[in-house]
């Protein structure tokens, strides 16, 4: 007969196993988003503050071409939705959640209105661009050690390299005598990329140098006219498939989901392709007539445009006005609280009216 000890460990093993299992299925199941895998790749600190993000806060697509999934959060929480993220004891989130409310519930009249948001989401999106900019300093620091206020294509590209591992002096002196590089091909393309980059945000007269402003421009194009245009472009270049320089609706849901390989795999893709349809109709094509032009998606991606944000509020409203009157209550934002702040508060209508 089996003793106990070694059931026990029977037991343990198979529980690895099948965590194993369901682990490989989870990695295989979920969409293809280049965002997630280069999130992973930038570990080193000095890669994270001299690549540009792929994630851009308050921007509702991400740099290639995937649905910003906390959009919604990142509009209504600001800098507070990281500590939404750290504290999930529900009470101290329903107290965050009615101080907010209070904030944008500026006449105090006890609800919200589509102005109110409006306001409120251009507040948010102002936030994340001033930590933005913050950031930049210290980035642009970081890329400008002899701090002469310029950073070139030369020295941004050395310390680049050196990120990825390659020995700082050694390319530093291989460039200095333009000898050839041996670089990686995949390496090789996002040089490339970047430096299509690097240039659309040289402002005239072109020096091939950056100043700080001119840098905050290359990290974050979402907050550049001209850089935004840029940004768009490689969005198109990126979908468009018979180079009309627009976009139809197969298109845009035409990315790679994945490989399905079963039935929760297929679910994750039919949401995906669902999600983005109803992005692509009911959003980004303005005028409805089944294509995207760049002038649209422009219009689409820019996150300080007024009446994106009166547009946006309107649709958070929407998704939680119960009692149909296009205000929201408090009771309403905690019920939904999920959507607007990625965190379920239970029991929210118990502990509502005491604690408010």
């Amino acid at each position: 007969m089996m003793s106990r000890q070694a059931f026990l460990c029977g037991l343990g093993s198979l529980y690895l196993s099948l965590l194993f299992v369901f682990l490989l299925m989870d990695v295989y199941a979920r969409p293809a988003n280049n965002s997630a895998l280069k999130e992973k790749a930038a570990d080193s600190k000095d890669e994270n503050e001299i690549l540009p993000p792929d994630h851009l806060n308050g921007v509702k697509m991400e740099m290639d071409g995937h649905l910003n999934k906390e959009f919604h959060q990142e509009v209504f929480l600001g800098k507070e939705m990281e500590e939404f993220e750290e504290d999930s004891e529900p009470r101290k989130n329903r107290k965050k959640l009615m101080v907010i409310f209070s904030k944008v519930d500026v006449n105090n009249d006890k609800k919200i209105g589509a102005k109110e948001m409006q306001r409120w989401i251009m507040e948010k999106t102002d936030e994340h661009f001033q930590e933005a900019v913050e950031e930049n300093k210290m980035h642009f620091r970081a890329v400008d050690p002899d701090g002469d206020g310029h950073v070139s294509w030369d020295e941004y590209k050395i310390k680049f390299l050196a990120s990825k591992g390659f020995n700082e002096k050694e390319v530093a002196e291989k460039i200095k005598n333009n000898e050839e590089l041996k670089i990686d091909e995949e390496t090789q393309e996002v040089l490339d990329n970047l430096k299509d980059r690097w240039y659309q945000a040289d402002n005239p007269p072109p020096d091939s140098l950056l100043n700080e402003e001119e840098f905050l421009s290359f990290l974050h194009p979402e907050h550049s006219r001209g850089m935004l245009k840029f940004m768009v472009k490689e969005i198109i270049r990126d979908l468009d498939q018979d180079g009309d320089k627009k976009l139809t609706l197969s298109e845009f849901i035409s990315l790679p989901v994945g490989t399905v390989e079963n039935q929760q795999a297929q679910d994750i893709d039919d949401d995906w392709v669902k999600d983005r349809r109803k992005e692509f109709e009911e959003v980004i094509d303005a005028n409805h007539d089944g294509i995207v032009t760049m002038e649209e998606l422009e219009e689409y991606m820019d996150p300080m445009n007024e009446y994106n944000a009166l547009n946006e509020a309107k649709q958070m409203i929407a998704v939680a006005d119960e009692n149909q009157n296009h205000h929201l209550e408090l009771e309403e934002i905690l019920k939904y609280s999920e959507y607007f702040t990625g965190s379920k508060l239970m029991d929210y209508a118990r502990n509502v009216h005491e604690e408010f």
